[in-house]
Order: C-alpha cells, then structure tokens, then sequence
C-alpha cells in the first residue's frame, strides 16, 4: 500500500511506492555520512545509500567496516555526545574521501515520563541525543558540505514532536529544537547550494518499538525502509529545490 507524505510547509502531497521515489539520481561519487548508522532506522538509511552505489560513512557509538558488508561502506566509532570526538571522526571522514556531501543525521533516543517526574539524568540523555548531537556533528560537517556545491542534509526528528504531548515532555522538546536548528542551517547555508530538511516520522516498525510496544499491531506502523526512500530523495539533484522543509510521515496506508 503507498503511505502517505504530507509538508505542511511547501504544501506538498506525494505518496511514496514500495520502489523507489520518482526523479532519484546515482549517488555514485557522493560521500554520505550517516549517524547512528547501525540503528533501527540508521540501517536502513544505510543500506538505501549503499544500494545505489554512494561511499557510505556509518558514525556510531559502537560500529565497524564489518557491519555492512559492502567495500563502499566504512564505520567511524565516535561518541556523539562529545564535540570532540564528533570533531575528530568527521576530520577522518575528510581526510579519507576528500569531503562529505550528504549528511543523515539519524541518531536519536526516547525516554517518556512527565516533567515533574524526569530527572536529570534523563533531561540530559534527550539533550544529548536529540539535539546535543545534532548540533556537533552539523557545526563540524557543514564547510565540508558547503564545499560540495550540492550538500544535502537531512535529520530524523518526529510526528510526536509537532505537538506538546503528556507524558513525553523531554523528548518532544528536544526533537522540536531539532527542527528549528535544521531549518536556520537550511537558512543560513542555502547561499552554497546547500539544502536541509527534517522527516518527521510516525512509529516505525524497529526490534526496539516491537519490543518496548510487544501488544501493539506493527502492521500498522511505518517501514525504516519507507522513511530511508524519502532520506535518499532530499539527497537527489531531485530535491535542490526543496529546503527548510518538514516533511511528516506515518504509518497508516493512504485512502
């Protein structure tokens, strides 16, 4: 079934197929960087990238070159919660490949818990991993993006994060401020041919949601492969055109 694509911002309607996106381009000699690679949905970024031919840098906590079986692909072990370490790995990925084209920014994590009730210790995780990381690893790639002519960038934020939720106050606003950060890069970046924007994902169909959500029905939820299709169009020459854009996705087949 298509799934339904939605921007409020540019008024775009567009459903998205099981192949792939109308107007995709070869990401032959483009060096993508994706965070989290090794994720739930980092993998499936990850494997979309690898699939069509791009040199594929996979940051992570923990990852090797041999997670993905694939020459394009190399892991970079990097903790990206510290600038330096981010600093540092994206140094690596210049001085090896020559530059960096596209950004997936797909790390992130979820804690619930209302306000009066999260302690620091939380509050801090969800800065650190919803916006914190955001912030190094842009500050760090963006004159390397802004040297491609084409850069692209593109972050994972949430449908969630549209709206104040109970329950879910620590993560809804981290994941927002990840949305205005990306589009003021789109803003300030867009003299250099770069362009920056957000999907806004529903829950997605991970080993993680099936096992913290083990009553809920996953057919209803979105595929990582649906939301790495997306990814790699706003990579595309295709989606020049398109920036400071949030783009929400659920999970829910269109009518």
């Amino acid at each position: 079934m298509p799934r339904k694509l939605f921007s409020e911002t540019f008024g775009i309607l567009e459903f998205l197929n099981d192949g792939p996106l109308a107007g995709e381009s070869s990401m032959k000699n483009r060096v993508v960087l994706v965070t989290g690679a090794n994720g739930g949905l980092g993998t499936a970024v990850t494997r979309k990238f690898l699939s069509d031919g791009a040199t594929v840098v996979g940051m992570a906590r923990k990852i090797s070159s041999a997670d993905f079986p694939s020459p394009n692909f190399t892991g970079i072990s990097a903790d990206l919660t510290q600038s330096a370490g981010v600093d540092g790995a994206v140094s690596s990925v210049v001085n090896r490949f020559g530059g960096i084209d596209v950004l997936a920014h797909v790390v992130g994590a979820f804690a619930g818990g209302k306000i009066a009730e999260t302690d620091d210790a939380t509050w801090a995780q969800m800065a650190d991993l919803n916006l914190n990381s955001a912030f190094y690893v842009l500050r760090a790639a963006i004159p390397h993006l802004r040297k491609s002519g084409a850069g692209r960038i593109i972050a994972i934020g949430s449908l969630a994060a549209m709206e104040p939720h109970a329950g879910i106050g620590a993560y809804v606003t981290f994941k927002s401020a990840l949305t205005m950060l990306v589009r003021t890069v789109a803003q300030e970046n867009q003299d250099a041919g770069v362009t920056a924007n957000v999907i806004l994902p529903g829950t997605m169909d991970t080993p993680g949601n099936r096992k913290a959500m083990p009553n809920a029905d996953p057919a209803k939820w979105l595929q990582p492969t649906e939301v790495a299709d997306l990814a790699y169009w706003l990579a595309s020459e295709s989606a020049g055109h398109l920036t400071a854009a949030t783009l929400p996705i659920d999970g829910r087949a269109a009518p």
